[in-house]
């Protein structure tokens, strides 16, 4: 059989099994759905079965998968709930972390240049994998999840600016003045998506709901690929495009009525986690090189550092953003969050592997790393969250500002 023709089988199909097994196994311990969804591709990967083998078009789906994964993360944010205590504190963190990650990463690597790289690289947060673990178990809207989504926002956007400022090939002011277009432009369409006043458009949507139009789906992909171009045309990171994508719609769809917005919702977590998001992490263990990683000494010396250095790196820092009232566990719980860390680490060690920065043995171990805290820190923090004696609930925190509905 032609390898393509059984990836169009196989990749769908593990979609599925993974999904079956993390219901399954989920009576028992509750384990995030992305860990069946990496190591099955791990399994069927060139690395050990062979039967699903690397490909553009494989690419070509995954890069979407990622893009719709961080569209979904700027998108389900409720920037009002973050806004005071949680971001300013979650801010300082990262900085913190930026900070130290760089420092450790020139110590670690042979020239600045790479340790930038695996400076950053250590520094993120993967909140778009987290956001399906906190909503599955019920913690999104509890002050731990808003506490989980302030550093996860932090650490995703914050990485992204760090990778078009410092990685982006240009020098830091041109960079920044890039930047600056980019978010002129983004900040004006949030502007014009806030004013209201956009009735023919709701109606649209509305009229469009149950027929093959879907209008507003088609016009949520064409924002993505929109802003994802225009991230590309300005030599920026596409995942940059593709969060404030999330961030205008979810703006522009609030105008709309509630049921009407709720179906939208539901319409785009179906096309992103049940179509092109698992593709992303499927192709993640597909593309994973185990053989490179244990036949490379150095880089497998590397793998259990960098895991440790996510903790310390990103992990102890993010802690600062617990609520007041946190006991022990659950200031553990967001240390461990606040460490997972992949797509981000997959887009760095690309770029630097790309611009002949980064060795590659290096780049496997942090990918492998990143691999590793998706894999095994949300199941530890989730345990850690259950013996929790508040449940989940708290008092509000006196910092933040009430928000309505």
């Amino acid at each position: 059989m032609d390898p393509t023709i059984g990836s169009i089988v196989l990749v769908p199909l593990l979609a599925v099994v993974a999904s079956l097994f993390a219901d399954a196994i989920g009576r028992v311990a509750k384990i995030p759905l992305v860990v069946f969804e990496i190591l099955l591709g791990l399994l069927l990967g060139p690395s050990i079965l062979g039967w699903i083998p690397k490909s553009d078009a494989l690419d070509f789906l995954a890069n979407f998968g990622l893009a719709f994964l961080f569209f979904m993360a700027g998108n389900e944010i409720d920037f009002a709930s973050i806004k005071g205590r949680p971001v300013r504190r979650a801010s300082l963190g990262w900085l913190l972390s930026l900070v130290v990650g760089v420092l450790v990463g020139v110590l670690l690597a042979p020239d600045a240049i790479s340790g930038v790289y695996i400076g950053i690289a250590l520094t993120s947060t993967a909140l778009g994998t987290l956001m399906p673990v906190l909503r599955d178990a019920g913690e999104l809207r509890t002050p731990f999840g808003l506490a989980v989504t302030a550093v996860g926002a932090v650490g995703e956007f914050g990485p992204l600016l760090a990778i078009s400022l410092f990685l982006s090939g240009r020098r830091p002011l041109s960079a920044a003045l890039v930047l600056v277009a980019f978010a002129v432009i983004a900040g004006a369409a949030v502007w014009f998506a806030s004013r209201g006043g956009h009735e023919r458009f709701h109606r649209l949507v509305r009229a469009t709901l149950h027929t093959s139009g879907q209008f507003a789906v088609r016009f949520v992909v064409l924002i993505i690929a929109a802003l994802v171009g225009l991230s590309l045309a300005l030599s920026l990171d596409m995942l940059l495009g593709a969060f404030a994508a999330g961030v205008i719609c979810r703006v522009l769809l609030s105008g709309a009525s509630k049921p009407d917005a709720e179906l939208v919702e539901g319409k785009l977590e179906a096309v992103a986690f049940g179509v092109l998001v698992p593709i992303f992490f499927i192709n993640t263990g597909v593309g994973f090189d185990l053989p490179a990683l244990l036949g490379d000494p150095h880089a497998l010396l590397l793998l259990p550092i960098f895991v440790v250095l996510l903790l310390i790196v990103r992990g102890i820092p993010g802690s600062f953003a617990a609520p007041r009232g946190s006991t022990f566990g659950d200031r553990s719980a967001l240390t461990l969050f606040s460490a997972t860390g992949l797509p981000i680490i997959v887009a760095v060690t690309a770029i630097g592997v790309d611009d002949g920065d980064l060795q590659k043995g290096t780049a496997t171990a942090l990918v492998g790393a990143g691999m590793l805290s998706v894999l095994l820190f949300p199941v530890i923090a989730l345990t850690l969250r259950k013996r929790s004696a508040d449940g989940g609930i708290r008092p509000p925190d006196p910092d933040r500002v009430p928000t309505v509905g």
